[in-house]
């Protein structure tokens, strides 16, 4: 049997808006954008895995209103579990997506579990992060 992941999901406030920071500021590529019975149905993939598609989710989609109101204040809060991407540049990639306005939660840093890591918010809030193996 084999197992392979096909999609995850980061809840966002704005779905216009995560779409050009995840393309133009992250870098990712953008797969499928269409109507979804009334939701939108939207997602994204790194270049390097397009098989890998990540939904830039509306917090209302297949929820009842009080669980969509729910996700909404973990999401103002920024309590919500992100994503973290590996990059072969982490020094570069924080630099460029500093300069692009994103904010900064961490600095890049060398972990003691063996990586180099960095990390940011998402304009919903969310906590992306980027790693690289040190070498």
């Amino acid at each position: 049997m084999t197992i392979k992941l096909s999609h995850t999901f980061i809840q966002v406030h704005d779905q216009d808006e995560a779409l050009k920071f995840y393309r133009d500021v992250v870098g990712l590529e953008p797969r499928t954008d269409a109507p979804f019975e009334e939701w939108r149905w939207l997602t994204v993939s790194p270049p390097a895995q397009p098989e890998v598609q990540i939904v830039l989710c509306n917090p209302i989609m297949a929820r009842s209103p009080e669980d969509a109101e729910v996700v909404r204040g973990l999401l103002a809060k920024g309590a919500l579990d992100g994503v973290i991407f590996q990059v072969d540049d982490l020094d570069g990639t924080f630099e460029r997506i500093r300069a692009a306005g994103a904010e900064v939660v961490q600095e890049p840093v060398d972990q003691p579990y063996g990586v180099r890591d960095c990390g940011f918010r998402d304009p919903s809030g969310n906590q992306i992060r980027f790693s690289s193996v040190k070498a």
